[in-house]
């Protein structure tokens, strides 16, 4: 595929003329009344429909307050569009449709449960800081799982499906990946969202309507300020569930978990997972602010018609200098050994070293079957595959001062050094 450069943030979000005509379709049926709900028990209802199947597990009512805030904010401020009303609508319903077939799984299958998660590594630097190229690399090795975005979609065999026949669920997981290129043709420059390669797990998070996914994706602060300060338990005891019913389907010896989601609950995250180990990636955050926004704001785009890239970077300076001071103080606290720091620069100058030092952390082999997985995986993924990325911390109204304000700490504490020629 020829590369091209990407623009610099959107001023006005990319719309094909056939979703331009979709969305004056949807405006006329909601002035009707014809609006598709996003209401909690509607959507419930819907997934009831969908699945069959009624019971939402023990901690239904748990779930509901997530869901309630998260469409009370998508409803009062997130100014979507009718598609992007749609398809956030599908991704509801699909994820209440999941937790209930879960649950009868789980009781027809109890001994799931048991099924141990003693190795996992998780990547959980922040931000474009090389986390998806260490990702899809340790992804690659040898008895590593990592969630795929065909299954993230959807965790679970497809009903009617044969056991170990995924073919319905990689269709659908192509047919998103389609649906994107389509709507934001860019996007893929900045983030590939490949339907067959490693994706975030915050994909198996969103089932408890608990992640930074929607804040990412749409214009949600009530939201967003609500779920710092909540308990994650429930979501990452879920998040097991559901990495114990990948095992279930297909073993392998260790999870590659990646998310900067990750960041801001590591007490967590490690309460739940008392086996993982934590790489943590660091590069100059003036880089990786700028290179953030830009893709927030491209992704918000795909939903929504209006996009304040001010506000973007308000919002996301912020966000990370919150993340930031949290996984600071939670490091504090926790064992040094359940942690490794690795550096963007070194992992691009020397990619196979730290991947041996990675294994050789978290107690795995490192031999010549594993470099020729790097090897492979490195041909399937060039630098600048869908084309290069620019981007300006000017663009969201942010300066190289608004970071250092925010970040001076984590700079100094990891001794991250400043790139060179930030802005490009």
């Amino acid at each position: 595929m020829a590369t091209t450069n990407v623009e610099r943030a959107p001023t006005k979000p990319h719309r094909p003329r056939a979703i331009a005509l979709l969305n004056s379709l949807g405006r006329a049926a909601a002035r009707v009344g014809l609006e598709p709900s996003l209401a909690p028990d509607d959507l419930i209802a819907a997934a009831r429909r969908r699945t069959g199947k009624s019971d939402l597990g023990p901690h239904a009512e748990r779930l509901r307050e997530p869901l309630a805030r998260l469409t009370g904010s998508i409803e009062a401020e997130a100014r979507l569009h009718p598609l992007g009303r749609a398809i956030v609508r599908g991704q509801l319903v699909r994820n209440l449709a999941c937790r209930l077939e879960v649950e009868a799984l789980l009781e027809r299958h109890p001994e799931i449960l048991e099924i141990p998660l003693d190795r996992v590594i998780v990547i959980a630097g922040l931000q474009r800081t090389g986390t998806t190229l260490l990702h899809r690399q340790l992804g690659a090795m040898p008895g590593a799982r990592a969630v795929v975005s065909w299954y993230g979609l959807w965790p679970l065999r497809v009903p009617g499906a044969r056991r170990g026949d995924p073919r319905r669920r990689i269709a659908a997981a192509r047919t998103a990946e389609r649906g994107v290129r389509y709507l934001a043709p860019q996007f893929f420059a900045i983030h590939p969202v490949e339907h067959d390669a490693p994706e975030e797990d915050v994909l198996l998070l969103d089932h408890s309507f608990m992640s930074q996914a929607p804040e990412a994706t749409m214009h949600v602060p009530s939201y967003a300020a609500w779920l710092e300060k909540q308990d994650h338990r429930p979501a990452y005891a879920h998040l097991a569930t559901l990495m114990r019913i990948l095992l279930w389907q297909r073993p392998g010896t260790h999870w590659v978990l990646k998310t900067p989601n990750h960041l801001e609950f590591l007490d967590t995250l490690l309460d739940v997972l008392p086996g993982a180990r934590v790489v943590q990636t660091h590069r100059d955050p003036r880089r990786t602010t700028a290179s953030f926004c830009s893709m927030v704001a491209h992704g918000r785009g795909i939903f929504s018609d209006h996009v304040d890239l001010h506000d973007v970077g308000r919002h996301w300076m912020s966000k990370i200098g919150h993340v930031v001071r949290a996984a600071m103080a939670s490091r504090e606290r926790l064992p040094a050994d359940r942690f490794l720091d690795v550096s963007y620069y070194d992992l691009v100058a020397n990619p196979l070293a730290e991947l041996e030092c990675i294994h050789d952390f978290a107690g795995l082999p490192f031999g010549d079957a594993e470099r020729e997985a790097s090897k492979r995986e490195s041909l399937r993924q060039p630098q600048h595959k869908y084309g290069r990325h620019a981007y300006s911390l000017s663009d969201f109204g942010l300066g190289e001062a608004d970071v250092e304000r925010e970040l001076a700490a984590y700079r100094a504490l990891y001794a991250v050094p400043i790139e060179e020629d930030v802005d490009r």
